[in-house]
């Protein structure tokens, strides 16, 4: 019990002494006061953790006050949809096209998946970006402390890579200080995933690639970046640890609880009402909610159960609100 203790002030300070730190009194997790719009970039992850009857971000989204579109595959011009791996970002973002397919995502009203959402729709443009990658994503290569690439490239899975096409979308971020840009890490892999992929590279020092990644972009990614206006919910971390006696995955099911109720112990990121809670308190890098459904092959599903999702929709709703609010305290809306 001692050594949990010990890591879930570390984990604490850390994230308190880089990029989500606001001084005493300026944080909230109040949702804003009037609609605002957010468009969510994903597939099928995305898609579930959306649903009403999986996930129920969209619901609990509209309850916070928030008009959510999506894009989902075969969105977009040049189907830009399709592609939203790490390597992929660079083309969204900062690519030679980039400036058509922010605009049509920018204007973007439509639902391409089912959620309750809020209506009217109150006008404008989206004012927050969320984009989030899939499971394939955190079968990294490399090493956990490995530097970033001075310039990304579009191929190559690895810890240098995927640090490097984030360190180059913050130039475009850091342009567009009206709009507020969420990442959504990529959610981890079932453990037996990793040995389809890749049976001869041992799956624990792939999936340790992918903690050490996530950890970067929670932690360091943003400690130099002056603005506001970009942030990180680690969705893998959270879908790391489960209720469970074990608190991780048993092949056996997929019926394992959530383990939102035992916080601080286990693996969160969260607002406890004061302060940004990033903690990692279980040993385990392989997703605790994969889901089996008696075939043959299923040990290896790697998306998300029920139960996690919903416990990602609980640590996740009231963090955006506390990101939202820090990012309107240094960009008041203009209507």
């Amino acid at each position: 019990m001692i050594t949990r203790v010990i890591r879930i002030i570390v984990a604490v300070a850390v994230t308190l002494g880089a990029s989500l730190f606001v001084s005493a009194g300026t944080l909230s997790d109040s949702a804003p006061a009037a609609p605002v719009k957010l468009i969510f970039i994903h597939h099928s992850c995305g898609e579930a953790w959306l649903a009403d009857d999986v996930g129920g971000l969209g619901h609990a989204l509209a309850q916070n006050n928030y008009f959510v579109s999506d894009t989902n595959y075969g969105w977009g011009p040049d189907s830009i949809g399709d592609r939203t791996d790490i390597v992929n970002w660079t083309e969204w973002f900062v690519g030679s096209r980039h400036a058509r397919y922010l605009d049509a995502l920018y204007r973007e009203t439509g639902q391409h998946c089912s959620y309750t959402r809020l209506f009217p729709d109150p006008g404008g443009e989206n004012e927050i970006v969320m984009f989030k990658s899939c499971f394939p994503n955190s079968d990294l290569y490399g090493d956990p402390e490995d530097r970033p690439y001075l310039k990304p490239n579009d191929w190559e899975f690895s810890v240098s890579n995927a640090k490097a096409v984030y360190n180059s979308l913050l130039e475009y971020f850091a342009t567009r200080l009206d709009k507020l840009f969420v990442v959504i890490t990529a959610p981890p892999l079932a453990a037996g995933e990793y040995t389809v992929n890749d049976p001869d590279t041992l799956a624990a020092k792939r999936s340790a690639n992918a903690r050490a990644f996530n950890n970067w972009l929670v932690r360091d990614w943003l400690a130099s970046y002056p603005h506001r206006n970009v942030a990180v919910f680690d969705y893998y971390n959270v879908l790391t640890s489960n209720g469970s006696r074990t608190r991780t995955d048993d092949t056996t099911t997929p019926d394992e609880p959530s383990d939102y109720d035992l916080r601080p112990d286990g693996n969160h990121h969260y607002w406890d009402g004061t302060r940004v809670v990033h903690v990692q308190t279980v040993d385990n890098d392989f997703s605790a909610y994969p889901s089996y459904s008696g075939g043959e092959d299923d040990y290896y599903d790697s998306h998300p159960t029920a139960s996690g999702q919903r416990k990602a929709t609980l640590e996740f709703v009231p963090l955006l609100n506390v990101f939202y609010n820090r990012w309107r305290a240094d960009h008041p809306a203009s209507n």
